[in-house]
């Protein structure tokens, strides 16, 4: 083979699936150019949100978008978060559904995870990070680890990260409050109930947005794509 060719196709295997194909039945969330169809929206409880005037609501909404552009930016058609700022959060919200993405941890000890309806969280976190090993890191990524204490889906079925500086694909899927995530084509997460972080005592939020959580470090997001779920699908 060329040595070129096969440097080529080396860096391509490496890099994951990045042909920005729109999977069948899907739509994309993210253009590749620039952040379009996005706002910027800390972890707040989205009743405290609509609870606030038009005049409040739509001041409170500038300062988090401003926030956002301080903070994520588009480069060669990945979203890049440099560790701090409000969430990349959708400008739609969703009822059920199912969410394809692919994110990559730059640096050790960095800290991640994507809000379904507004609601914490499936964590991305550094599972070799001394500073969260009690918090169960070492277990990996793609839980819900806000849910209560001891229940089903708070940690994965099976350690499924690769390296940190490696792209990693999620497969989420959401009907009701019932969520199924893949993680590298590997389940860890089965059919499992998410609970309402902000009232344990009600239910999960009938719709809402879709937020990207980082701190700590640099994250990358690419491939973002959305499949609504509705009774004939």
């Amino acid at each position: 083979m060329n040595v070129s060719i096969f440097i080529l196709a080396t860096i391509l295997a490496a890099a994951g699936n990045a042909t920005g194909e729109v999977p069948d039945g899907f739509m994309p969330l993210f253009n590749g150019k620039d952040l379009t169809n996005w706002r910027g929206r800390g972890h707040v409880d989205p009743r405290e949100t609509a609870a606030l005037s038009p005049e409040a609501k739509q001041k409170k909404q500038a300062d988090d978008n401003e926030n956002m552009h301080k903070h994520w930016r588009v480069e060669r058609g990945v979203i890049v978060n440099d560790g701090q700022g409000v969430f990349l959060t959708t400008a739609k919200d969703y009822a059920d559904f199912e969410l394809l993405l692919d994110w990559k941890m730059v640096s050790p000890r960095s800290d991640s995870g994507i809000y379904l309806r507004g609601c914490p969280q499936i964590q991305i976190w550094d599972p070799d990070n001394p500073q969260e090993i009690n918090n169960g890191a070492d277990r990996g990524s793609g839980a819900m680890w806000n849910n209560n204490p001891d229940s089903n889906g708070r940690f994965p079925l099976v350690r499924a990260d690769r390296p940190i500086g490696q792209w990693n694909q999620l497969r989420i899927r959401m009907v009701g409050d019932r969520v199924t995530v893949h993680l590298n084509d590997k389940l860890v997460v089965d059919n499992a109930v998410m609970h309402n972080y902000f009232d344990r005592k009600r239910p999960m939020f009938e719709r809402g947005p879709i937020q990207i959580q980082t701190h700590g470090g640099e994250m990358r997001f690419r491939n973002l794509y959305l499949r609504e779920i509705t009774g004939d699908n």
